[in-house]
């Protein structure tokens, strides 16, 4: 699967915010190892995503937040991991650009949260490198504040809680989440969950155990009612 440098353009205006001047940054943010060797995939930019999206959120946060460096840093561990970078990537709609063989496709990999997460980091090196910090910075704000609740920073520690609020808040039921998949040996298992709310399309969520792919999936799922 691939896309034309319009159709990268067109979509990164939209998702990203930001008209890039090197759409060969977006089609190597977006490009899987199977479809992309080295520094034709994503891996490259996500090593320098990680660490731009690292300073962007701490700065915002110690700007937001007055507290002890302990909190501050579990703050920042919570909204810079994998399953939280795997919901802004599937509220971006990256599964359904991302450049992979069929054979990877088919085997569920763009809906990975390792690859999600991954991509999510690409996407920000991208827009630093193309757009400089303030670009960079300003996506991360936008995009992250889907897990903070809005522009006035709040991290509640489990999504599963905020999810329920959210759906009995809106006269939703219960959120109700099943197990769809699951690999591995027993010694090291991997669960994919889906949560659905009433009226809402469904969201997934891998995770080492049920409860981590749970709260993975509630993730997912809060950062696209957000959009």
């Amino acid at each position: 699967m691939t896309h034309s440098d319009a159709t990268l353009a067109a979509w990164a205006e939209a998702r990203l915010g930001h008209a890039f001047a090197d759409i060969g940054l977006v089609r190597r943010a977006l490009t899987h190892s199977s479809a992309g060797k080295g520094a034709n995939s994503y891996q490259r930019l996500e090593f320098l995503g990680d660490r731009v999206l690292g300073c962007a959120v701490a700065a915002w946060l110690y700007e937001s937040h007055d507290e002890a460096e302990g909190r501050l840093t579990s703050r920042l561990h919570a909204l810079v991991e994998g399953p939280a970078n795997a919901a802004i990537g599937r509220a971006l709609g990256v599964p359904d650009m991302l450049i992979m063989e069929p054979n990877a496709r088919t085997k569920g990999l763009h809906q990975s949260d390792n690859v999600l997460g991954d991509v999510a980091e690409a996407l920000v090196a991208a827009l630093y490198l193309d757009g400089g910090w303030a670009v960079a910075e300003a996506f991360v704000r936008r995009e992250w504040a889907r897990l903070l609740g809005g522009d006035s920073p709040r991290l509640l520690a489990d999504p599963k809680s905020r999810l329920q609020e959210w759906a009995l808040k809106r006269r939703r039921g219960m959120p109700s989440y099943i197990v769809i998949d699951r690999q591995g040996p027993d010694h090291a298992p991997r669960f994919t969950i889906e949560v659905a709310v009433r009226g809402e399309d469904p969201a997934q969520g891998e995770g080492a155990s049920k409860q981590e792919a749970e709260k993975a999936a509630a993730l997912g799922l809060l950062a696209r009612l957000a959009g």
